[in-house]
């Protein structure tokens, strides 16, 4: 019998995994995949060209002290910084280059327009204090402790406009920036970045997101060398070092509990795996109300069950190419962070309300990373990957993805063509990779990365509800984490480690 078994291999499940091992727990890690990481993955999707598979900047990790604590770059995870962390592409020919410095920011937006610039600094100052508020619940720091430091950066935050402020956080991020940027120029990266985090531009509440562009000046963008991949890699010998394991091809069908109370786990085929305790590192409906025998009943299943998802997702096309996206009039850097092809905040709001409803939105709003520009493993000498998103697309769409997916390349490939011309003949190769797709090999409902929507009321304490936002639930030696989990999704590791902790404190009896 192991102390514990881990279901799902992604970073949280192996963050969480890596603590207990460490703690001196026999840890069993299963996967269903045929290779761990979840969504920090990164494949050979076309010969010769590796791709990260849904992550590709590194933020919130780096927020925390998790890589220093599991010592990660001994175990050889090597993060670069991508500066600019982003740079607007306008279809008019403007570029805006988002650097690391505020200062560097605000000269490239001043190129362009000087009133844009003041309100971005503006903007920032005002979103710095707010980041520094939210910052110890991404960290994980909960306790009396960080309770002072928080309560200062809340009264900066507040200090000068309470009530302005309070009714921005409360507000979407759509309203938020046509309040607080004069102009399209900055409004559509700015919002670009916040949709990356799965927020829709008129959700209540998700102005934090837009907020949220002050934490890239703070603390910078950051790629892992070699592919997200290295982040699992890197996990993985950390547990294997610590004692713990990892099984692929390993599906669970089963999470069996008898008189409240964890007894172990049955994979498809019929083995039974026995253990003391049971962390999930996944959706949490998918493994609290179908996968666990017997359900989560009464009020803690229904709430469960009420949690929401919409129908916006990600849809990817991973490309390789001979070249790199060629921007007229671009400037060395250009490729290293996220290129937005966002032009205005009303196009972004009106793909979102297409998607909700099914319809893949026109004009599409779409990003490119293009990593390779900072690391050459993962393309060929010369040649490059370039990893297009769109942040608004329909999980279901009308037709379904089979008979849509040729439409959205083409609406990509023409985005990308209109603002670099020379693009389509660079391309060697691609490969799409749908919500649909997403669905059926991810076992992600929806093709949901984030299981559950971003909203206030799911997220931090409340997320995946409020009773199980403890990572604790009502059957006793069953713990949840992962990205629909306490406090955020994203790559980030503090479900994982806070999972962790719960288990550990309940066993030392705190």
């Amino acid at each position: 019998m192991h102390d514990v078994i881990v279901v799902g291999a992604g970073h949280n499940g192996l963050v969480a995994a890596c603590y207990l091992a460490r703690a001196g727990r026999d840890v069993l890690v299963l996967e269903a995949l045929d290779r761990p990481g979840g969504g920090s993955r990164t494949e050979e999707r076309i010969p010769g060209y590796r791709f990260d598979m849904h992550s590709v900047a590194h933020n919130m990790i780096n927020m925390t002290s998790i890589p220093a604590e599991l010592d990660l770059a001994g175990a050889g995870l090597h993060y670069q910084e991508m500066d600019p962390f982003s740079i607007a592409v306008h279809a008019d020919g403007r570029r805006v280059r988002f650097h690391r410095s505020v200062e560097a920011t605000i000269d490239s937006i001043a190129e362009v327009s000087r009133d844009d610039a003041v309100a971005y600094r503006e903007f920032i100052a005002a979103a710095i204090p707010i980041v520094e508020t939210i910052l110890p619940a991404i960290r994980g720091q909960v306790g009396l402790r960080e309770l002072p430091s928080r309560l200062r950066s809340l009264v900066r935050a507040l200090r000068r406009e309470p009530l302005s402020t309070m009714r921005d956080l409360l507000g979407p991020y759509d309203t938020l920036l046509r309040r607080r940027l004069p102009s399209d120029l900055t409004r559509g990266p700015v919002a670009a970045f916040a949709a990356h985090a799965a927020a829709g531009p008129s959700l209540p509440g998700g102005a934090m997101f837009a907020f949220w562009q002050a934490a890239y000046h703070l603390f910078g963008q950051w790629h892992p060398r070699g592919g997200a991949q290295a982040l699992a890699d890197a996990l993985l010998l950390r547990l294997e070092s610590l004692g713990g394991a990892v099984r692929c091809s390993a599906p669970v069908e089963r999470i069996e509990a008898r008189g409240g109370r964890i007894t172990g786990v049955v994979l498809e085929g019929g083995e039974r795996l026995a253990a003391k305790t049971v962390v999930t590192a996944m959706d949490p409906k998918l493994a609290l109300l179908r996968l666990l025998e017997p359900p989560l009943a009464g009020r803690d299943g229904a709430d469960l069950a009420a949690a929401r998802r919409g129908n916006v997702v990600q849809a990817l096309i991973h490309v390789a190419t001979d070249r790199l996206p060629p921007y007229p009039q671009s400037r060395p850097g250009d490729w290293n962070g996220l290129q937005s092809y966002v032009d205005s905040l009303d196009e972004l709001t009106a793909a979102w309300t297409a998607a909700e409803a099914g319809r893949l939105p026109d004009p599409l709003p779409l990003y490119a990373f293009t990593t390779s520009a900072l690391d050459d493993s993962l393309a060929p000498p010369g040649h490059h990957t370039v990893y297009l998103a769109c942040p608004a697309a329909p999980a279901t769409v009308e037709g379904g993805w089979a008979g849509s997916s040729d439409r959205f390349v083409d609406a990509a490939l023409e985005t990308v063509e209109s603002r670099a011309p020379g693009f389509r003949a660079s391309i060697q190769g691609l490969a799409t990779w749908t919500p649909q797709d997403m669905e059926i090999v991810e076992r992600w409902p929806g093709g949901h990365p984030m299981h559950l929507d971003i909203a206030l009321d799911q997220l931090g304490p409340l997320r995946p509800t409020r009773r199980l936002g403890g990572h604790r639930t009502p059957v006793a030696g069953l713990y949840v984490s992962g990205a629909g989990t306490a406090p955020a999704g994203g790559i980030l590791g503090t479900p994982g480690r806070l999972a962790a902790k719960a288990v550990l404190d309940d066993w030392t009896g705190r």
